[in-house]
């Protein structure tokens, strides 16, 4: 197999090129107007940069390197809206800000933006909103590159091995699946495309359940040609596409079965999961059972928690025994940016470590209360999760410039502090990843792999869906609190649901969560419910304006 350092990330002057030099017209004609934006970066591209045909296909290593190892530059993002993690206004945030665990709160004149991230705390975003636009067009442009990796490989099969074939396409099928996923998480009903060059009038879009089971049988196909090795270790699969992830995705799906199999979130009706059944490695199960199955075979695979739960975040986690997928980083070799702890931490933070800094975004007030912060009871990863009270860097007080300690203050928080008295040092911040103090770009470009899936989370899947099935989590919840160095508690959904917070804080799950727990279009914390939320329809985002103005056979979803 090929390495994926040199084949992955030393194909970035490529990752356009390719694609752009074998569109096809029609293709470039019904998808430019089906999803516009899509292929801007194409059409900039000059002539004379891309690589002809023949040199980026003529053997099994352009093939591979040109057609399936180029997609992974498309995980992790350098600009707004792209990349499923480190950048702003994209996949994260709309899974991170619009719920009770953080908030970016206006402070005076930063942080307004027009609004935006007071819509997304207080769920009044529209159809309309460009980042939301831009997040719909940057996954379908992944899941539109995969369609056409995917003709490239049946086009060249004759260079490769069966073996080699069935791998490659396995790896793109993957690839596509977590986009659809995405997609299928946010946005519930939308197009269906698994061809390469489809007329605009054969874009059709699908209930929600249908999309769902389709993701499931693509995964549970390729299965067999997936390699069982670690992606998240350096050497050849090193931030691939592998069995395990492709199982913790599978879970995913299952322990979200009941809300992913509901076409109809607005009607207060959903079929219960034990009434959900698959077919899995031969066997009819629910979904309870079948995320059991997966989340078991992750275990088999040698994931294990590692010892020490701050290991997962260091500046070197790339060792991690319980990071399954990451987005690699290097900032020397890769492009990928991780942009939160700098848009976290206050200025005299980010002068402190020699770095710049944008005092943005806090925990909120249920999620310090969640920590049990302030008592004598907080929880063991409070410290590793998040600067709070007075702030000391290499053990030496920071101080502002009006000459006075920086203290955060995780116990006042607003959606706008504009005027008040802790406008500019209120909340706790972001720490959970290890400041790489070498790093490139004020912090943006670091040595810290960021973290996907982890084999916590497994354990916790497993957990929610052992209760869920009338069975015992208890084992599983123990060892990810043991592991924290924390007390026992009943595994109850209610714990669970708790749990996961303390646990991923920062990871990017917590909208997924309150919207399977029934809680993400409740009040919380500081955020009113809208008028008419109690329906459900917030927990679906809205199709984007401009993709219902273009392919007239889409329709919005209910509520907006």
């Amino acid at each position: 197999m090929f390495n994926v350092q040199s084949s992955k990330f030393n194909v970035q002057r490529l990752k356009h090129k390719v694609q752009c030099s074998k569109l096809k017209v029609q293709w470039i004609g019904c998808f430019l107007l089906a999803f516009p934006l899509l292929f801007t970066a194409c059409l900039d591209e000059t002539p004379k940069s891309q690589l002809p045909e023949e040199q980026a296909y003529d053997t099994a290593a352009n093939l591979y390197n040109n057609a399936v190892a180029t997609l992974y530059n498309y995980i992790g993002g350098t600009q707004e809206s792209q990349g499923l993690q480190g950048t702003y206004r994209g996949v994260y945030d709309y899974n991170t800000f619009t719920t009770d665990e953080a908030i970016i709160p206006t402070r005076g004149g930063d942080w307004y933006d027009g609004g935006f991230w007071q819509s997304l705390y207080l769920h009044t975003w529209t159809p309309a909103d460009v980042s939301l636009r831009n997040t719909w067009n940057y996954l379908y442009k992944v899941v539109m590159l995969c369609n056409h990796s995917l003709a490239e490989l049946d086009s060249h099969q004759s260079l490769l091995t069966t073996a080699q074939y069935e791998s490659y396409r396995a790896e793109v099928v993957g690839v596509r699946c977590l986009f659809y996923y995405e997609l299928l998480d946010m946005f519930g009903r939308v197009p269906l495309i698994k061809a390469d060059g489809v007329a605009l009038d054969d874009v059709k879009q699908v209930e929600r359940s249908v999309l769902f089971r389709d993701i499931v049988a693509d995964l549970q196909d390729i299965l067999p040609y997936l390699t069982d090795d670690h992606s998240n270790l350096e050497g050849n699969w090193y931030g691939r596409f592998t069995r395990p992830v492709a199982e913790f995705l599978l879970a995913r799906l299952m322990l979200n079965a009941e809300i992913y199999n509901d076409n109809d979130w607005t009607d207060d009706k959903q079929t219960d999961g034990k009434d959900i059944l698959f077919t899995v490695d031969g066997q009819s199960m629910n979904v309870w059972e079948a995320c059991i199955y997966y989340c078991d075979q992750i275990e088999n695979a040698g994931f294990t928690l590692e010892n020490d739960y701050a290991a997962n975040f260091t500046v070197h986690n790339e060792t991690s025994t319980e990071n399954i997928f990451v987005i690699p980083m290097d900032k020397v070799k890769y492009q990928n940016q991780f942009l939160y702890l700098f848009r976290s931490r206050h200025y005299a933070h980010g002068s402190a470590i020699g770095m710049d800094a944008e005092n943005g975004s806090s925990a909120t007030l249920s999620t310090v209360r969640a920590y049990a912060y302030g008592t004598d009871s907080v929880d063991a990863r409070y410290a590793i999760n998040f600067y709070s009270d007075t702030l000391r860097v290499d053990g030496k007080v920071v101080v502002q410039d009006d000459g006075s300690p920086l203290v955060y203050r995780p116990q006042v928080m607003a959606v706008d502090l504009t005027g008040t008295t802790y406008e500019k040092t209120a909340g706790a911040r972001m720490s959970k990843y290890e400041i790489d103090r070498t790093a490139h770009a004020d912090g943006r470009l670091q040595d810290n792999d960021i973290v996907l899936f982890r084999y916590a989370d497994v354990l916790l899947m497993r957990a929610e869906a052992k209760v869920r099935n009338g069975q015992s989590g208890q084992a599983d919840l123990d060892q990810v609190r043991a592991r924290a160095g924390m007390s026992m508690r009943t595994a109850t959904l209610d714990n669970i649901l708790a749990e996961r917070l303390l646990e991923l804080v920062w990871e990017g799950s917590r909208r997924q969560d309150l919207v399977r727990f029934g809680l993400f279009n409740k009040a919380y914390d500081l955020r009113p419910q809208l008028d008419g939320e109690e329906s459900g329809y917030t927990t679906v985002f809205p199709i984007p304006s401009t993709a219902l103005e273009l392919n007239k056979q889409l329709e919005q979803n209910p509520g907006y």
